[in-house]
């Protein structure tokens, strides 16, 4: 039986709770939080399958090599001293990323350099040839992480981040990233036992996300291929284990889920976006402007969107006409005129906004939407009449 190793899961701030339940519900052990990243130990079948069910992960890396760093002289010799032909031949091509934080070491672009010089000639001096760097599509990418004066070397299994999950095709403007939308569904609470409403759904990536948690889909089915899969030591067939064990969890979704945005061209890229996922029979969207609807069905909404306003927007995009204060508001009017029932969830990077949705929000919790500070913000609606105090509790997080 193989030995578990320690691995490192990447991730959004904010989202390092959420991804450690992910990984303790899928099997990790010594789950440990930190700042924007949780480590794990697991086998590489784990590793497999972390890569491949994990929703809030952005990279998942395997650590090496761990030492102490002195200079840059003092780095060179540590990274030539390590046995690069366990992970790579001179046939091979490989790609080094960089992040440094150190009074040592200033330019992650230089530690990157180094470490390409390091590897190229302990290549050149064991074997009089050198294996190529190829920083778009390496057989290996190699992660150095300096803090201070500890140096940890790790090896890539994702590739290229895992919010690429290989459906979506077609997107408008500032489109919401995969791992965020789907951190935030989870942060709301999601979990597919009732309908759901993505009321400005763009591309339709809250959608497809909000399906594949319902489902229980492995997030990153869709994906051409990881990191992992050049290595040496792959092994296809317990790969294919994984798949396929993971397929056989998926479960059947027994309410709605629904997408509305008044932009035709919105309109076709989601539908495009959903066919290709395989989650057409799942997803129903349709041309509405959502100020001027109302919930269609009795019982619970959960409702999760992205506005397309805000400074996600470069002004010239915005239309000519446009309110901050008049969208807000409208948000605001048409939850309380429109939408009995519903758990209401949003995120915006624009706080000043809120002011004018008229209502006070029972949840407020601070996310980054890329470099943008942000809040996913909850407002509950109720059915019937409730005590005004009941829609005026605010939680703050």
């Amino acid at each position: 039986m193989e030995r578990n190793f320690k691995m490192v899961a990447k991730t959004l701030f904010g989202f390092e709770e959420i991804l450690a339940k992910e990984l303790r519900n899928l099997g990790a052990s010594n789950v440990v939080e930190g700042v924007r990243n949780v480590s794990f130990e697991g086998d590489t079948g784990f590793m497999y399958k972390a890569n491949l069910c994990l929703r809030t992960a952005i990279k998942i890396i395997k650590p090496i090599h761990t030492f102490q760093v002195a200079n840059e002289d003092d780095f060179y010799r540590k990274i030539y001293k390590i046995d690069w032909t366990e992970y790579l031949s001179v046939d091979d091509t490989f790609a080094v990323d960089s992040t440094v934080n150190s009074d040592n070491f200033t330019h992650s672009l230089y530690v990157s350099q180094k470490t390409k010089d390091a590897i190229v000639d302990k290549f050149r001096d064991l074997e009089g040839k050198r294996p190529d760097v190829d920083v778009k599509n390496p057989d290996i990418r190699i992660n150095i992480h300096i803090h201070k004066n500890t140096c940890n070397v790790s090896l890539d299994s994702s590739g290229n981040s895992l919010h690429h999950r290989g459906y979506r095709i077609s997107t408008n403007i500032a489109p919401i990233n995969e791992v965020l939308a789907a951190g935030l569904l989870l942060l709301s609470g999601w979990d597919g036992q009732c309908d759901f409403l993505d009321p400005m759904c763009g591309s339709g990536t809250m959608l497809t996300e909000a399906t594949m948690i319902a489902c229980n889909i492995p997030a990153n089915i869709n994906r051409k291929g990881f990191a992992f899969e050049k290595w040496h030591d792959f092994d296809a067939d317990l790969y294919e284990k994984i798949v396929s064990s993971s397929l056989k969890r998926t479960r059947e979704f027994h309410h709605k889920i629904t997408g509305y945005d008044k932009a035709p061209s919105a309109i076709r890229k989601a539908e495009e976006n959903i066919e290709n996922a395989n989650l057409s029979e799942y997803i129903t969207v349709s041309r509405k402007d959502f100020f001027k609807t109302q919930k269609e069905s009795d019982g619970p909404l959960h409702m999760c969107f992205n506005p397309p306003y805000g400074e996600r927007l470069d002004r010239s995009d915005l239309d000519s006409d446009f309110d901050v204060e008049e969208f807000y508001s409208n948000i605001g009017d048409t939850l309380k005129q429109g939408y009995p029932g519903t758990n209401a969830w949003f995120i915006t990077s624009n706080l000043q906004a809120l002011k004018f949705v008229g209502l006070r929000p029972s949840r407020k919790i601070k996310v980054f939407n890329s470099h943008l500070e942000s809040r996913l913000v909850k407002y509950v609606m109720y059915e019937g009449s409730k005590k005004a105090k009941y829609n005026n509790r605010e939680e703050n997080i």
